[in-house]
């Protein structure tokens, strides 16, 4: 049986306001002169709080970062010409993993405060619900994450040709058999529709005897 690595540190909820335990280690992140990338190395710090083993990058949900430069003219003392000095405004892009989903809220506030612990004095949000998420935006280091954390991977959905996600009906006793994340063997079996949270259903292994979870694809 694989050794599963030591669960990560999440967010918390101290005072009603959501908190990312310790501050980013803006050392560690690319220059100021290269505010988006600084920003997407901000992000990929920020856990979801339903799944901690992966950021809100790794899911998915962030769909778009944009710096955007303002100059603001201020007065030098002594002086008759003014002086220009540079300010901005970073905007991101969140696709929540449904609209119900009870952690937008609280991912929102952690990538603002992310942002903020990263240098952007000014960061703004916005929601992007059209196209609807789909588990096929899991990056393919999430879904290595996913596994390593004891959580099977979603299988990859057959896409219409226009990019739209097909609904689809499957009986229960149609679904395909999901591989054991610790054990990688196929002999499973679903025990329930929904595990710890509604994203995910509870399996269990025939071979290890092992339960765990599938991350339902979408």
């Amino acid at each position: 049986m694989n050794e599963l690595p030591a669960a990560p540190v999440i967010p918390l909820t101290l005072g009603g306001v959501p908190q990312v335990i310790g501050r980013i280690a803006t050392e560690g992140l690319p220059g100021l002169d290269d505010a988006q990338a600084r920003a997407w190395a901000a992000l990929q710090q920020v856990l979801d709080p339903e799944v901690p083993a992966l950021s809100v990058c790794d899911l998915g949900i962030v769909r778009e970062v944009r710096y955007e430069e303002a100059s603001t003219t201020v007065p030098t003392p002594g002086m008759a010409a003014e002086a220009d000095t540079a300010t901005g405004e970073l905007t991101v892009w969140l696709t929540p993993t449904y609209s119900g989903c009870p952690a937008t809220e609280a991912i929102e506030s952690a990538v603002r405060l992310a942002l903020q612990d990263a240098g952007f004095a000014r960061v703004r949000t916005e929601m992007r619900r059209a196209p609807a998420w789909t588990t096929d935006w899991i990056t393919p280091q999430g879904r290595a994450k996913l596994k390593a954390y004891g959580i099977a991977p979603p299988a990859h959905l057959h896409q219409a040709p226009d990019g739209a996600v097909p609904i689809r009906i499957v009986r229960r006793d149609a679904q395909p058999s999901v591989a054991c994340p610790r054990c990688e063997s196929s002999d499973t079996e679903r025990l329930s529709a929904f595990g710890t949270t509604a994203c995910k259903s509870l399996w269990r292994c025939r071979a290890c005897r092992e339960p765990f979870e599938h991350f339902k694809p979408i």
